[in-house]
């Protein structure tokens, strides 16, 4: 399986990017999926997860109402909505996909991840 994420890039403050995760495989789509992210010197943090079927999503209290996961399983696809944006939030962005169903923060529980796409966030 492979994740292509796009999305990623420049954005002032309180802006808004949406970041985009194509699978390559429809076997992902009975798959959870999540948004993880690295920022430079930090150790990575899962960001939000949702379960194959979207019924179930977790968001990381660091961005809680501001982040929102969704996915188009005919398209093969997950979103990350991001909204007022700050600089903190500036990092590398990944998805990947999990080993089971469900939605999960545990990046052990990832089999498949992309290759990232950069977020920076200017004050």
């Amino acid at each position: 399986v492979q994740l292509q994420a796009s999305g990623g890039g420049l954005v002032q403050a309180g802006g808004s990017l949406r970041l985009s995760c194509t699978s390559s495989k429809r076997t992902s789509s009975n798959n959870g999926m999540g948004w993880f992210r690295q920022a430079p010197g930090k150790d990575r943090e899962a960001v939000a997860a949702i379960s194959w079927n979207g019924d179930g999503a977790t968001i990381a209290d660091s961005v809680k109402g501001r982040f929102t996961i969704s996915r188009d399983r005919a398209k093969n696809t997950v979103y990350l909505q991001m909204n007022s944006l700050k600089p903190e939030d500036t990092a590398v962005y990944q998805c990947a996909a999990a080993r089971g169903a469900i939605a999960t923060m545990r990046s052990d529980m990832y089999r498949y991840w992309g290759q990232g796409t950069l977020v920076t966030v200017s004050s």
